[in-house]
């Protein structure tokens, strides 16, 4: 049997360090970290997760709002609002909610945060930097992947490497950040999508299998190299006729006895999601600190 690999005791962990950190700068500084979350619309899975960021916020002592934008607002309206974040010292991280109703721009909208403040690492400006090896934000979800890979010491260099899905969100970025020079990192990846050919046989070559294709239970045994790390980044929420509940995109029960290692949906990647938004916070606001005493040098 696979070892499950336990995202929320590893989440905690990070989370307690965070706000060791937080209490650090507070206290050094006077600078407490702060996080803007914009909510459009009434989606609610978008809600829930919403709400989490802010309980995180509280419990390690930073600052906290959710602007909660109806899901007629239009785009000058949402633009608006972000730049009036750009401008407010108190928020060192801005973070609006994906998915947007679909009338609005996303990639208009993620232009138009500070890359300074754009703690979900989805800004071109970032997203450049993680592609030269210089992350300065990266995509929470990669991120919390990437530590997870550490935290169980995973051997990544010189594996192959499948990354099932090439979102900007999670397929690019965390196929970036394996093949850097870097621990985790140096191995050699393969992005899947939807037009690849011979899916079975490309996620049976990989040493590492990360599923990211928005699909419940889309990989089966089948799939999966014994011996393998699978890390199912997927959550959907399955219907009373199906048994209630969550699942990921990896039916778990099927893949757990074939991979050595494994994690668990809910409980996997989900809260390294939410402890690396808050490291990236603090980060934020340790960066915007820096600039301000260069400058008044």
């Amino acid at each position: 049997m696979s070892i499950k690999i336990d995202g929320a005791a590893i989440g905690a962990q990070i989370q307690e360090q965070v706000k060791l950190r937080v209490k650090a700068l507070q206290e050094s500084a006077g600078v407490t970290p702060g996080l803007a979350v914009v909510l459009v619309g009434d989606d609610p899975a978008s809600a829930v997760y919403v709400k989490a960021k802010g309980k995180a916020c509280a419990k390690l002592g930073m600052l906290s709002e959710t602007i909660h934008l109806s899901a007629e607002t239009s785009d000058s309206e949402l633009l608006d609002t972000i730049r009036r974040l750009n401008n407010d010292t108190r928020y060192h991280g801005i973070l609006v909610q994906l998915p947007l109703p679909k009338h609005l721009d996303s990639d208009k909208v993620i232009d138009t945060i500070d890359p300074l403040k754009d703690v979900d690492g989805l800004h071109p400006a970032n997203a450049g930097l993680l592609s030269l090896g210089r992350p300065r934000f990266i995509p929470c979800t990669p991120a919390g992947i990437i530590e997870l890979l550490r935290a169980t010491n995973v051997e990544v260099s010189g594996k192959h490497a499948v990354v099932l899905g090439r979102s900007n969100l999670v397929g690019r970025p965390i196929a970036t950040l394996l093949s850097l020079k870097a621990n985790p990192g140096d191995a050699t990846v393969t992005i899947c999508h939807s037009r690849s050919r011979d899916l079975k046989e490309q996620c049976r070559r990989a040493d590492i299998l990360i599923v990211a294709i928005g699909q419940p239970h889309f990989v089966t045994a089948d799939m999966v190299k014994p011996g393998a790390v699978v890390i199912d980044v997927g959550i959907h929420r399955r219907s009373e006729a199906e048994g209630g509940g969550l699942c990921g995109d990896v039916r778990y029960d099927e893949v757990a006895p074939i991979a050595s290692a494994v994690t668990p949906v809910p409980g996997g990647v989900g809260p390294m999601t939410i402890a690396m938004l808050m490291s990236n916070t603090l980060r934020a606001a340790e960066l915007q600190l820096q600039n301000k005493l260069e400058n008044a040098r």
